[in-house]
């Protein structure tokens, strides 16, 4: 992924207002993100940590959605799998929601995926960042192959909250 700046961040928001966007806290690290090793921006909100916000750049332009996570339950503390990259946590999966876009979301449609609480599904596939023992099953397909289907996970997702 190339390196995204605040205002391209901003700007690439499809699921809330122009204000929202330019309220919303955009990660001062920016400069010392693994760019090469991410498929898409993903982090939590430090001042309001049920606020999640991702930016994938396929395409012509960037596209970003703002999540919300779910009210913390029992089912935190088992053993969940994230629909984007497939790693499997122990309590480090929410479901997250996004509002739909446009006249959808103004009616407060929206749509949810159980995904990396911490949004680093790039790092975990390429196995740079360790969920634990048993948190990347065996598989056949090549790294290329897994990175693609995250990615695919993700664009699938995203059409969801702008269709």
């Amino acid at each position: 992924m190339k390196p995204l700046t605040e205002q391209e961040i901003r700007s690439a928001f499809v699921n809330c207002t122009k204000g929202e966007a330019k309220r919303l806290s955009v990660p001062r690290d920016l400069a010392d993100r693994p760019w090469g090793d991410l498929d898409f921006l993903g982090w939590r909100d430090p001042q309001a940590p049920d606020r999640a916000y991702l930016v994938l750049a396929s395409g012509e332009s960037p596209v970003a959605i703002q999540l919300r996570s779910s009210d913390a339950g029992s089912w935190q503390t088992r053993r969940s799998m994230c629909s984007l990259c497939m790693t499997v946590h122990t309590g480090g999966v929410s479901l997250l929601v996004a509002p739909k876009s446009g006249k959808a979301g103004q009616q407060g449609n929206s749509v949810g995926a159980y995904m990396c609480s911490d949004l680093a599904c790039s790092l975990y596939v390429r196995g740079k960042k360790d969920a634990g023992v048993g948190s990347r099953l065996r598989e056949s397909l090549t790294l290329e192959q897994q990175i693609e289907r995250t990615v695919a996970n993700l664009v699938a997702f995203i059409a969801k909250v702008t269709v």
